[in-house]
């Protein structure tokens, strides 16, 4: 939920949500523009080979379908697939376009993607569910729990707090801006500290609290954080608390070094020279470890619908926490309809009303999802991310199509 731009591995938010490595190079090509992203630079496919879009036949009433399936026929996006939960409880599955451009199999039903940046949520619930256990405080220092750790180019852990990285209030540079292009680390290994230190060889872009920046440098921190306090791997942590006890079948952490999707799952693009029209080249098979705690999650357009709709049902969370997870701010860069919160995102809706989630952007994916107070939900996959504002904004429009059909 933030203005849309390009990137390559976690990107900022776009309106509905995700994780970038938006190169601070290319900052004016698309202004986050959905609440999301966890990618790496400009990544995204603009156009897919001729005779590439293959749409679904849907009822005229059907304007989801419909919005699917001009996401493909634009070029843009080889494949699109989403899930839709009404206040019913009931879910509809919808697909366009191909899930693999050399054999032109169709998009599966509900299939396996790279999630991004709505990984950063899972990673805040985990953070605070261990201040709801008193282990750690939001608004005390990450000094306490890390000592000495940030400490280089004007960054101090003794200024900065929980709450701050959690918010993108901490002021600390996002490493996703300084990242090689893509292509060149698409199959390279990364520790969760050389992210870190890569984000530190840089001055703050603020003074702790006094500003908003998407930081994936933050998130990667959080997941250290929480590795310290619990003495277990982050991703551990992350399936024990919610991914085993949600019952969320289709969503992993990858393993170290495991660079392919488990599963039935739709190939992922990114364009070889990282501007629109440039040759489509898969990238479905990367090393997800340049996202870490900020954007290294698989899931289904299913899963992240349940675990939203637990999150707000407050099944996740005690009330206090939740709470604060939902006090939102403006960010410095976000339209004016979407303000960011611990992890969290709010949007308003079209229909009337807000939205939460938290989209994600990583080589090959971008997701856009989002939950209603009233039990709606929906989550939107493309197989590339946009190198357009105008194909931005179209995935962010399906999104409030979505929510606002089941109104």
């Amino acid at each position: 939920m933030s203005p849309s731009r390009p990137t390559t591995v976690c990107s900022r938010p776009a309106k509905p949500g995700s994780a970038t490595s938006g190169s601070a190079r290319r900052r004016s090509l698309l202004v986050l523009a959905t609440a999301a992203a966890v990618t790496l630079g400009t990544l995204g496919l603009t156009t897919a080979p001729a005779g590439a879009a293959v749409v679904r036949r849907a009822d005229p009433a059907d304007t989801l379908q419909t919005s699917l399936n001009d996401l493909v026929r634009g070029g843009d996006f080889p494949g699109a697939l989403a899930a839709v939960r009404g206040r019913d409880g009931r879910t509809r599955d919808y697909t366009a376009g191909v899930g693999d451009l050399a054999t032109r199999a169709r998009v599966p039903v509900n299939g396996r993607v790279r999630i991004g940046s709505t990984t950063k949520t899972f990673t805040a619930v985990v953070v605070l569910q261990l201040a709801g256990e008193g282990k750690l405080d939001l608004d005390t220092p990450v000094e306490k729990y890390l000592p000495n750790l940030v400490r280089d180019n004007g960054n101090d852990g003794r200024a900065i707090t929980v709450r701050q990285l959690l918010q993108h209030t901490s002021g600390l540079a996002s490493y996703t801006d300084y990242l090689p292009p893509f292509l060149e680390i698409l199959h390279r290994y990364t520790e969760p500290r050389e992210l870190l230190d890569m984000g530190l060889a840089h001055e703050p872009t603020f003074a702790p609290g006094k500003g908003w920046n998407y930081s994936n440098t933050g998130y990667v921190l959080l997941g250290l954080l929480a590795q310290k306090i619990t003495g277990r791997p982050i991703g551990e942590e992350i399936t024990n608390r919610i991914i085993t006890p949600l019952g969320l079948r289709d969503t992993y952490w990858p393993g170290v070094g495991e660079q392919r999707i488990r599963g039935t799952h739709p190939k992922g693009y990114h364009s070889r020279t990282g501007e629109p029209g440039g040759e489509p080249v898969d990238v479905t098979e990367l090393d997800p470890s340049v996202a870490w705690s900020a954007g290294q999650l698989i899931s289904t357009p299913r899963d992240v619908n349940r675990f939203l709709g637990a999150l707000l049902g407050g099944k996740l969370l005690k009330p206090e926490q939740l709470e604060q997870m939902k006090q939102t701010v403006k960010t410095s860069e976000s339209p004016a309809e979407w303000t960011y919160g611990l992890g969290l995102m709010k949007f308003e809706l079209s229909c009337g009303g807000y939205g939460w989630g938290h989209g994600g952007d990583i080589p090959g994916y971008e997701i856009r999802n989002g939950v209603t107070e009233d039990g709606r939900a929906a989550t939107i996959a493309v197989t590339a991310m946009p190198t357009r504002q105008a194909a931005a904004d179209q995935v962010n429009a399906a999104l409030d199509t979505a929510l606002c059909a089941q109104k």
